[in-house]
C-alpha cells in the first residue's frame, strides 16, 4: 500500500527557514518521482519542486529557484524540501506526491501524480 506522510510544517518569520520531509512506504522510490506541491487559500494547487528517485535529478518552479532545495535522504525513502529565505507568499498547505517514472525528467504537472500525502501547513508571518 502506497503511503506518503509529510512533516515539518509550522510558523516561521519572513526570511526564516523550514525543512519539510516526505516519508514514502509501499513502493520502490528508485522507480518513482516525488514532487512537492502547495496550495494557498483560494488558489490552485501548484508544483514547487520534484526529484527523480533513481538519479536525484531535480526541477523547480521559478519563484522558489535558489531558495528551496529538494533532496533524497541517502538509502532511505525520505525526500526533504529545504526552504530558505521564506516569504509570506510561500504560505500554503504543502503536499508531497509520487508517480511512476521511466527515462524522462520529473515533471511538476499535477496530472502525472498518482499518490498524495495529507499535507502540512506552512505559515510565513511576522
Amino acid at each position: 500500500q502506497v503511503q506518503l506522510v509529510e512533516s515539518g510544517g509550522g510558523l516561521v518569520q519572513p526570511g526564516g527557514s523550514l525543512r519539510l520531509s516526505c516519508a514514502a512506504t509501499g513502493f520502490n522510490l528508485d522507480f518513482y518521482a516525488i514532487g512537492w506541491f502547495r496550495q494557498a487559500p483560494g488558489k490552485e494547487r501548484e508544483g514547487v519542486a520534484c526529484i527523480k528517485g533513481r538519479d536525484s535529478s531535480t526541477s523547480y518552479v521559478d519563484p522558489v529557484e535558489g531558495r528551496f532545495t529538494i533532496s533524497r535522504e541517502n538509502g532511505k525513502k525520505i525526500v526533504h524540501l529545504q526552504m530558505n529565505n521564506l516569504k509570506p507568499e510561500d504560505t500554503a498547505v504543502y503536499y508531497c506526491a509520487a508517480y511512476r517514472i521511466f527515462f524522462e525528467s520529473c515533471t511538476l504537472s499535477r496530472s502525472y501524480y498518482d499518490y498524495w500525502g495529507q499535507g502540512t501547513q506552512v505559515t510565513v508571518s511576522s
